[in-house]
């Protein structure tokens, strides 16, 4: 199980990740607004602990422009600020549950096991679409002009990454570290030849040169659009 933690006190940071850890939750951990929203939307995660307070972007904002681009991944708000209101306020802009600090490592483990449960895309309708294409990860399908087309599980978390992020390189480290995990000792040609894979799977759906998926050399890759 692998999450997202967007909080901005380090020693939170460390005593969060560290006990995660021992439950055996990897953790991926940032302290800005504005870099947590790009992780969490363009990262394939089972659950984000996200703070309310956070610097550059609050954590309602990157709560509802995640939901606005269409991002499910299950979201639970950590927070000092305990009144209903704010609970409320929390719910209405998109998290799944909510945690009032301090908390306990082990409820907060257990609430992120609970959200993990659920099945992937828990709300109805769950779809990514860029350009000509529409990937539907609960049913492993993409879809374009050419009509549908079944996609694997891993070719599924790297379109997932490169249809949120169109016009952004995603750094190889960064594909192989959210899709196989960060310890996984995974070897730079598998990436290369599930980019293939990915390759031929948008050719069939028809996506021709409207959605392109380019190598920058020594980099890594960047979906680009043409139009459709």
């Amino acid at each position: 199980m692998r999450v997202l933690l967007i909080e901005d006190d380090e020693t939170l940071t460390a005593a969060v990740a560290a006990g995660l850890a021992a439950d055996g939750i990897q953790t991926d951990a940032c302290g800005d607004g504005e870099e947590g929203l790009a992780l969490l939307c363009g990262g394939v995660y089972d659950a984000c602990c996200l703070d309310r307070m956070l610097p550059g972007l609050d954590g309602l904002a990157v709560l509802r422009r995640a939901r606005a681009a269409g991002v499910a991944t299950p979201v639970l708000l950590l927070t000092a600020l305990a009144r209903v209101g704010d609970r409320v306020d929390g719910l209405d802009a998109g998290a799944d549950d909510y945690l009032a600090k301090p908390f306990d490592l082990r409820e907060l483990a257990a609430r992120l096991r609970a959200l993990a449960r659920r099945p992937a895309g828990f709300e109805p309708g769950r779809w990514i679409a860029a350009g000509c294409v529409t990937l539907y990860p609960n049913e492993l399908r993409l879809e374009g002009p050419a009509g549908p087309v079944k996609v694997s599980k891993t070719e599924c978390e790297l379109l997932e990454m490169l249809l949120r992020s169109p016009g952004r390189l995603l750094a190889r480290e960064t594909l192989l570290a959210r899709v196989w995990g960060a310890a996984a000792e995974v070897e730079d040609s598998s990436l290369d030849s599930y980019i293939y894979l990915v390759r031929r799977k948008l050719a069939k759906a028809g996506a021709g040169d409207a959605v392109r998926l380019a190598t920058v050399r020594g980099a890594g890759y960047r979906l680009e659009l043409a139009g459709c």
